[in-house]
């Protein structure tokens, strides 16, 4: 049996997407690990199934390239989004996730691209929240990276989005190693479930540069959730606005905190071409 599905893309963050709203889709880990190889399959950072739900649009899960579950994905959710309404029609759309519901509007869309918009929610940022193993101030970890005296990076934010994330700031993320660094925080004790990591630099008020790490897929181009959390932490520490364009490697994403403590991001998708799964 084959199944057909869309490869997409969020600023370089690519996904395979397949709908089975009508039909179950349960891959195995060796399928979904396949499948995401680079070199011998199709090559993705995420695989997405678009499932039904009872009370939205549609429910949305998500393999990470290495088989493992994960609770949900920014960049993922424009993708599917665009998926549900394809003509951009004046609609919000409920897309529930393992990390929680959201609610998307498609703002343009044709054939291979679009823009969308997703509420995310609130953050989470209680320690239990994230999680972490032990009580800690989420907003300045005890955690160093390096000689104890003389770290390379230290006291990191930690967000949860739906998903885990641990951010570190520095001043020019151009010279983090990310593999070594985020591989390393990655699996670290304080965090039990694994953690998505982040580098970012305030450009300034109104503009980051952000690298991340993320859990089960490794350097990724983009991260949604992770820019979400990256915005929440800067903000929080007092070096952002609550509004500011997060540029990733594959370019620039909009995100605001918004007064009813929901994050908004706001970004392009693209297809790349269509296919069908053996």
């Amino acid at each position: 049996m084959t199944r057909p599905f869309l490869k997409m893309n969020g600023l370089g963050n690519d996904f395979v997407v397949v709908d089975a709203r009508q039909t179950a889709f349960s891959p195995a880990l060796d399928q979904v690990r396949a499948w995401g190889d680079r070199a011998s399959g199709i090559g993705f950072d995420q695989l997405i199934s678009i499932e039904g739900s009872q009370d939205g649009d549609a429910f949305m899960r998500v393999w990470n390239s290495d088989g493992s579950p994960v609770e949900t994905c920014g960049n993922a959710l424009r993708c599917v989004a665009w998926v549900l309404n394809p003509d951009a029609s004046d609609k919000t759309l409920k897309i529930d996730t393992l990390g929680g519901p959201t609610k998307a509007r498609v703002l343009r869309a044709d054939a291979k691209t679009g823009t969308a918009s997703v509420d995310m929610g609130r953050p989470r940022l209680d320690w239990r929240e994230i999680p972490l193993s032990e009580d800690m101030d989420t907003l300045r970890l005890e955690l160093k990276v390096g000689p104890y005296d003389a770290p390379l990076y230290h006291t990191p934010c930690a967000v949860s989005m739906g998903n885990p994330h641990c951010v570190f700031f520095v001043e020019d993320v151009s010279k983090v190693d990310v593999a070594a660094t985020g591989s390393l925080i990655e699996n670290h004790p304080l965090f039990p479930e694994g953690v998505n990591v982040e580098f970012v630099q305030v450009i300034d008020r109104d503009t980051l540069r952000m690298r991340v790490w993320e859990r089960g897929a490794g350097i990724t181009r983009a991260c949604g959730t992770g820019a979400c959390a990256t915005l929440v932490a800067t903000a929080r520490r007092g070096l952002s606005n609550r509004a500011a364009t997060v540029i990733m490697d594959g370019g620039p994403l909009h995100v605001a905190w918004a007064e009813n403590d929901h994050v908004v991001m706001t970004g392009p998708v693209e297809v790349e071409f269509s296919g069908e799964l053996s």
